[in-house]
Protein backbone atom coordinates (compact mmCIF):
# COMPACT_ATOMS: atom_id res chain seq x y z
CA UNK A 1 0.00 0.00 0.00
CA UNK A 2 1.40 3.58 -0.80
CA UNK A 3 1.92 5.51 2.31
CA UNK A 4 -0.50 8.32 2.58
CA UNK A 5 0.38 9.37 5.79
CA UNK A 6 -1.00 12.58 7.32
CA UNK A 7 1.41 15.47 8.94
CA UNK A 8 0.23 14.20 12.48
CA UNK A 9 3.10 15.42 15.07
CA UNK A 10 3.98 13.67 18.31
CA UNK A 11 0.17 12.78 19.21
CA UNK A 12 -0.63 9.97 21.37
CA UNK A 13 -3.05 7.76 20.05
CA UNK A 14 -5.13 5.41 22.21
CA UNK A 15 -6.83 1.96 20.00
CA UNK A 16 -8.15 -1.20 21.05
CA UNK A 17 -6.76 -4.33 19.47
CA UNK A 18 -9.92 -6.74 19.74
CA UNK A 19 -11.84 -7.81 16.69
CA UNK A 20 -14.20 -5.34 16.24
CA UNK A 21 -11.98 -2.69 15.72
CA UNK A 22 -9.53 -3.52 13.53
CA UNK A 23 -10.83 -1.92 10.57
CA UNK A 24 -10.89 0.77 12.41
CA UNK A 25 -6.67 0.60 12.99
CA UNK A 26 -5.63 -0.82 9.69
CA UNK A 27 -2.18 0.74 9.11
CA UNK A 28 -2.77 3.52 11.29
CA UNK A 29 0.67 3.89 12.24
CA UNK A 30 1.07 4.40 8.30
CA UNK A 31 -1.67 6.47 8.03
CA UNK A 32 -0.06 8.95 11.16
CA UNK A 33 3.43 8.03 10.95
CA UNK A 34 4.72 10.43 13.22
CA UNK A 35 2.14 10.02 15.75
CA UNK A 36 2.23 6.92 18.56
CA UNK A 37 -0.06 4.62 18.42
CA UNK A 38 -0.43 2.82 22.05
CA UNK A 39 -3.08 -0.45 22.19
CA UNK A 40 -4.68 -1.09 24.86
CA UNK A 41 -8.26 -2.29 26.45
CA UNK A 42 -11.46 0.18 26.20
CA UNK A 43 -11.54 0.87 30.02
CA UNK A 44 -8.10 1.58 30.28
CA UNK A 45 -7.80 4.01 26.77
CA UNK A 46 -11.05 5.66 28.63
CA UNK A 47 -9.15 6.25 31.52
CA UNK A 48 -5.72 7.47 29.73
CA UNK A 49 -7.73 9.94 28.35
CA UNK A 50 -9.43 11.18 31.40
CA UNK A 51 -6.31 11.49 32.84
CA UNK A 52 -4.48 13.32 29.82
CA UNK A 53 -2.49 10.61 28.71
CA UNK A 54 -4.11 10.30 25.30
CA UNK A 55 -4.61 13.40 22.56
CA UNK A 56 -7.19 11.19 20.83
CA UNK A 57 -8.53 7.87 21.89
CA UNK A 58 -11.09 5.00 20.58
CA UNK A 59 -13.61 4.81 23.95
CA UNK A 60 -16.87 3.06 24.68
CA UNK A 61 -19.97 5.63 24.09
CA UNK A 62 -20.93 5.59 27.68
CA UNK A 63 -17.21 7.05 28.85
CA UNK A 64 -18.08 9.80 25.96
CA UNK A 65 -21.17 10.83 28.14
CA UNK A 66 -19.31 11.20 31.55
CA UNK A 67 -16.97 14.65 30.26
CA UNK A 68 -18.51 17.36 29.27
CA UNK A 69 -15.19 18.73 27.30
CA UNK A 70 -15.20 15.55 24.77
CA UNK A 71 -15.71 15.80 20.95
CA UNK A 72 -16.29 13.04 18.97
CA UNK A 73 -13.16 13.59 16.20
CA UNK A 74 -14.01 11.12 13.54
CA UNK A 75 -17.15 9.66 11.64
CA UNK A 76 -15.38 6.21 12.08
CA UNK A 77 -16.87 4.10 14.99
CA UNK A 78 -18.02 0.46 16.02
CA UNK A 79 -21.41 0.44 15.56
CA UNK A 80 -24.41 -1.57 13.96
CA UNK A 81 -27.91 -1.14 12.49
CA UNK A 82 -28.84 -4.45 13.20
CA UNK A 83 -27.35 -7.87 14.62
CA UNK A 84 -24.06 -7.23 16.37
CA UNK A 85 -23.80 -11.43 16.99
CA UNK A 86 -20.86 -10.36 20.02
CA UNK A 87 -23.13 -8.73 22.80
CA UNK A 88 -26.06 -11.16 24.18
CA UNK A 89 -28.65 -11.42 27.13
CA UNK A 90 -28.94 -15.20 27.38
CA UNK A 91 -32.09 -15.50 29.83
CA UNK A 92 -33.39 -18.94 31.96
CA UNK A 93 -36.72 -17.55 32.24
CA UNK A 94 -39.01 -14.92 29.98
CA UNK A 95 -37.70 -11.89 29.46
CA UNK A 96 -40.06 -10.07 31.78
CA UNK A 97 -39.93 -12.62 34.74
CA UNK A 98 -35.29 -11.59 34.62
CA UNK A 99 -35.34 -10.78 38.55
CA UNK A 100 -31.49 -10.87 38.83
CA UNK A 101 -28.98 -10.52 35.67
CA UNK A 102 -24.94 -11.70 35.60
CA UNK A 103 -22.61 -8.95 34.13
CA UNK A 104 -19.92 -9.35 31.82
CA UNK A 105 -17.81 -6.01 32.85
CA UNK A 106 -16.48 -6.17 29.77
CA UNK A 107 -18.44 -3.17 28.48
CA UNK A 108 -20.24 -0.62 30.78
CA UNK A 109 -21.61 0.45 27.26
CA UNK A 110 -23.84 -2.54 26.84
CA UNK A 111 -24.49 -2.93 30.61
CA UNK A 112 -25.82 0.47 30.68
CA UNK A 113 -27.78 -0.44 27.18
CA UNK A 114 -29.29 -4.10 28.73
CA UNK A 115 -30.55 -1.99 31.45
CA UNK A 116 -31.83 0.42 29.31
CA UNK A 117 -33.59 -1.96 27.07
CA UNK A 118 -35.43 -4.10 30.13
CA UNK A 119 -36.57 -1.13 31.87
CA UNK A 120 -38.16 0.60 28.59
CA UNK A 121 -39.87 -2.53 27.49
CA UNK A 122 -40.68 -4.44 30.43
CA UNK A 123 -40.61 -2.11 33.33
CA UNK A 124 -37.54 -4.81 34.73
CA UNK A 125 -34.61 -3.65 36.68
CA UNK A 126 -33.38 -6.63 38.05
CA UNK A 127 -30.27 -7.56 41.13
CA UNK A 128 -27.22 -6.81 39.29
CA UNK A 129 -24.12 -9.51 39.90
CA UNK A 130 -21.13 -9.38 38.02
CA UNK A 131 -20.02 -12.65 36.08
CA UNK A 132 -16.23 -13.23 37.01
CA UNK A 133 -13.42 -13.43 34.26
CA UNK A 134 -12.94 -16.46 33.47
CA UNK A 135 -16.78 -18.09 34.27
CA UNK A 136 -18.97 -19.43 31.99
CA UNK A 137 -22.29 -18.34 31.67
CA UNK A 138 -23.52 -22.02 32.55
CA UNK A 139 -22.15 -21.63 35.99
CA UNK A 140 -24.17 -18.66 36.70
CA UNK A 141 -27.04 -18.71 39.17
CA UNK A 142 -29.06 -15.74 38.23
CA UNK A 143 -32.08 -15.80 35.87
CA UNK A 144 -30.26 -13.99 33.35
CA UNK A 145 -26.65 -13.41 31.53
CA UNK A 146 -24.63 -10.67 29.56
CA UNK A 147 -22.60 -11.90 27.65
CA UNK A 148 -19.41 -9.72 25.52
CA UNK A 149 -16.91 -10.65 22.93
CA UNK A 150 -16.13 -14.28 22.28
CA UNK A 151 -18.40 -15.85 24.95
CA UNK A 152 -21.82 -14.23 23.04
CA UNK A 153 -20.73 -15.43 19.65
CA UNK A 154 -19.89 -19.00 21.10
CA UNK A 155 -22.79 -18.81 23.89
CA UNK A 156 -24.17 -22.21 25.71
CA UNK A 157 -27.65 -23.26 23.95
CA UNK A 158 -28.63 -25.87 26.52
CA UNK A 159 -29.62 -23.89 30.03
CA UNK A 160 -31.14 -20.92 28.21
CA UNK A 161 -34.95 -20.23 27.28
CA UNK A 162 -34.18 -17.18 25.29
CA UNK A 163 -31.44 -15.13 23.70
CA UNK A 164 -31.41 -11.66 22.66
CA UNK A 165 -28.48 -10.29 20.59
CA UNK A 166 -28.52 -6.57 22.14
CA UNK A 167 -27.58 -4.89 18.56
CA UNK A 168 -30.79 -6.21 16.90
CA UNK A 169 -33.04 -5.83 19.98
CA UNK A 170 -32.01 -1.70 20.36
CA UNK A 171 -32.34 -1.16 15.91
CA UNK A 172 -36.05 -3.01 16.01
CA UNK A 173 -37.10 -0.83 19.44
CA UNK A 174 -35.28 2.06 18.70
CA UNK A 175 -35.99 1.76 15.16
CA UNK A 176 -32.20 3.75 14.74
CA UNK A 177 -28.43 2.42 14.81
CA UNK A 178 -26.44 1.65 18.17
CA UNK A 179 -22.89 3.22 18.27
CA UNK A 180 -20.49 1.14 20.87
CA UNK A 181 -17.14 3.27 20.48
CA UNK A 182 -15.98 6.45 18.47
CA UNK A 183 -12.90 8.58 18.25
CA UNK A 184 -12.68 11.09 21.22
CA UNK A 185 -10.76 14.40 21.94
CA UNK A 186 -10.69 17.61 23.65
CA UNK A 187 -8.92 19.59 21.35
CA UNK A 188 -10.21 20.97 18.41
CA UNK A 189 -6.87 21.41 16.63
CA UNK A 190 -6.40 17.85 17.78
CA UNK A 191 -9.70 17.15 15.41
CA UNK A 192 -8.77 18.80 12.77
CA UNK A 193 -5.46 17.28 12.81
CA UNK A 194 -5.69 13.77 13.13
CA UNK A 195 -9.48 13.08 11.95
CA UNK A 196 -8.01 12.82 7.80
CA UNK A 197 -5.86 9.34 9.57
CA UNK A 198 -7.90 7.92 10.97
CA UNK A 199 -10.76 8.28 8.33
CA UNK A 200 -7.94 6.62 5.97
CA UNK A 201 -8.00 3.80 8.23
CA UNK A 202 -10.96 3.08 8.15
CA UNK A 203 -11.77 3.44 5.00
CA UNK A 204 -8.33 1.04 3.91
CA UNK A 205 -9.72 -1.62 6.71
CA UNK A 206 -13.65 -1.28 5.42
CA UNK A 207 -11.81 -2.28 1.84
CA UNK A 208 -9.74 -5.25 3.39
CA UNK A 209 -12.36 -7.18 5.56
CA UNK A 210 -10.89 -10.26 4.10
CA UNK A 211 -7.50 -9.62 4.37
CA UNK A 212 -8.12 -8.99 7.98
CA UNK A 213 -10.39 -12.30 8.81
CA UNK A 214 -7.36 -14.41 7.25
CA UNK A 215 -5.02 -12.65 10.33
CA UNK A 216 -7.81 -12.82 12.94
CA UNK A 217 -10.55 -15.95 12.55
CA UNK A 218 -8.26 -18.83 14.38
CA UNK A 219 -7.48 -16.21 17.55
CA UNK A 220 -11.57 -15.76 17.84
CA UNK A 221 -12.86 -19.28 17.01
CA UNK A 222 -13.94 -18.52 13.84
CA UNK A 223 -13.81 -20.04 10.32
CA UNK A 224 -12.60 -17.15 7.81
CA UNK A 225 -15.78 -17.03 6.14
CA UNK A 226 -17.69 -16.33 9.40
CA UNK A 227 -15.56 -13.88 10.36
CA UNK A 228 -15.83 -11.48 7.04
CA UNK A 229 -19.99 -11.83 7.45
CA UNK A 230 -19.17 -10.64 11.22
CA UNK A 231 -16.99 -7.69 9.78
CA UNK A 232 -19.06 -7.01 7.28
CA UNK A 233 -22.79 -7.66 8.10
CA UNK A 234 -22.56 -7.47 12.09
CA UNK A 235 -20.79 -4.33 12.36
CA UNK A 236 -20.93 -0.58 10.71
CA UNK A 237 -18.23 1.82 10.99
CA UNK A 238 -19.47 5.31 9.96
CA UNK A 239 -21.15 8.01 11.98
CA UNK A 240 -24.04 9.21 10.23
CA UNK A 241 -26.51 11.11 11.31
CA UNK A 242 -28.82 8.23 12.16
CA UNK A 243 -26.05 7.18 14.19
CA UNK A 244 -26.01 10.47 16.23
CA UNK A 245 -29.61 10.31 16.53
CA UNK A 246 -29.68 6.80 18.35
CA UNK A 247 -26.90 8.09 20.20
CA UNK A 248 -28.97 11.08 21.47
CA UNK A 249 -31.93 8.64 22.49
CA UNK A 250 -28.82 6.12 24.21
CA UNK A 251 -27.79 9.12 26.32
CA UNK A 252 -31.03 9.98 27.29
CA UNK A 253 -32.34 6.60 28.91
CA UNK A 254 -28.72 6.02 30.25
CA UNK A 255 -29.10 9.50 32.20
CA UNK A 256 -32.71 8.66 32.93
CA UNK A 257 -31.70 5.83 34.73
CA UNK A 258 -28.69 7.32 36.78
CA UNK A 259 -26.20 5.97 34.74
CA UNK A 260 -24.62 9.29 33.43
CA UNK A 261 -24.79 12.82 34.19
CA UNK A 262 -27.73 14.38 33.19
CA UNK A 263 -27.92 17.38 30.66
CA UNK A 264 -24.74 16.94 28.62
CA UNK A 265 -24.75 18.17 25.29
CA UNK A 266 -22.79 15.76 22.88
CA UNK A 267 -20.34 17.44 21.03
CA UNK A 268 -19.22 16.34 17.34
CA UNK A 269 -16.09 18.24 15.74
CA UNK A 270 -16.67 19.64 12.52
CA UNK A 271 -14.87 16.90 11.17
CA UNK A 272 -17.59 14.38 11.74
CA UNK A 273 -20.04 13.88 9.08
CA UNK A 274 -23.89 15.41 9.19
Amino acid sequence: MENQGINVDRLRIGAVSYLNTKPLVYKLDLFAPRSEVVFDVPSRLADGLAAGEFDVALIPCIEFFNDPTYVIVSDACIGCRGPVLSVKLLSRVPINKIRSLALDEGSRTSVALVRILLDQRFGVRPELIPLPMGASAAETKTDAVLLIGDRAIHPPKDVFVEEWDLGDEWCRWAELPFVFAMWVTRSGETAAAVEPALRQARDAGVERLTEIAALEAKQVGLSEEACVSYLRDNLHFFLGEKERQGMNLYYRHAAHLGLVPEDRELRFSDCTTS
